[in-house]
């Protein structure tokens, strides 16, 4: 698994870390089971704190998409969308969606994109066919 992050970016190191382990599980880069580097192996290679490591790593335990334990280190677990995650990602998307109509773009083009995006990971799974 290769992790990308912007060292300069205005967005915390910890959160880019958190996304892109959330991108690599919905691209199937990671799947149930698959370990995680070890936090301080992580941060040297970055050149970072290893506590932003650990933060990351604290963040998605949290949001139930990896279990740490200090025999296996940080694993991912099943992915289960609880209800009140669909509320948190709705109005998350919510605000996305309102933020590139308001910004001008097509809603043609916003469909097109998230329909791009979702076909980019391969974890989606399909969609219910009547």
């Amino acid at each position: 698994m290769i992790l990308n992050v912007d060292l300069d970016s205005e967005v915390p190191i910890y959160q880019q870390l958190r996304d892109r382990i959330v991108e690599a599980i919905a691209e199937g880069v990671l799947t149930e089971g698959s370990p995680l580097p070890p936090t301080r192996a992580l941060a040297a290679d970055f050149g970072i704190n290893f506590h932003t490591v650990n933060k990351a790593y604290d963040l998605l335990r949290q949001q139930g998409l990896i279990r740490l334990n200090r025999s296996t280190g940080a694993v991912v677990t099943p992915t289960v969308a609880a209800p009140p995650f669909r509320a948190e990602w709705t109005a998350k998307a919510r605000t996305l969606l309102a933020e590139a109509v308001a910004r001008g773009i097509p809603a043609d083009e916003v469909l097109e994109t998230c329909r791009t995006v979702l076909d980019s990971f391969s974890a989606t799974p399909p969609e219910d066919t009547p």
